[in-house]
């Protein structure tokens, strides 16, 4: 029986730290010219998505259903939330109602019983 290496690493083990690599994604959303960029975001449970307001004026990140909610951000700060569980989530700025956006958290794939 052989054994199968990626770079000098035991496959299994490469496969498995790969995982929970992908599992523990970090994304962005730009906050810009009263805009959220990208505005609709798609990723896995686990990912945490932080918003950074890049613009001149403040800025919030609030769910429409409360699942979360920032403080007022002033240019570069920031405010993460960590995604768990699958769905649809928007979200809007409750300083500016009219900046819309979108998380779609999808459901996990890969567990076969």
């Amino acid at each position: 029986m052989s054994k199968v290496f990626v770079r000098g690493v035991p496959a299994a083990l490469a496969i498995f730290f790969w995982s929970s690599l992908a599992s523990a994604a970090e994304v962005r959303v730009k906050i810009d010219n009263f805009t959220f960029n990208p505005q609709k975001l798609t990723v896995q449970p686990g990912t945490t998505v932080t918003w950074t307001n890049e613009d001149d004026i403040p800025h919030t990140v609030a769910s429409s259903t409360k699942a979360f909610k920032s403080k007022v951000m002033d240019t570069e700060e920031s405010f993460s939330f960590t995604f768990t569980t699958p769905g649809a989530f928007e979200y809007f700025c409750s300083l500016h109602p009219h900046m819309t956006g979108t998380i779609v958290v999808e459901a996990a794939t890969g567990s076969s019983e």
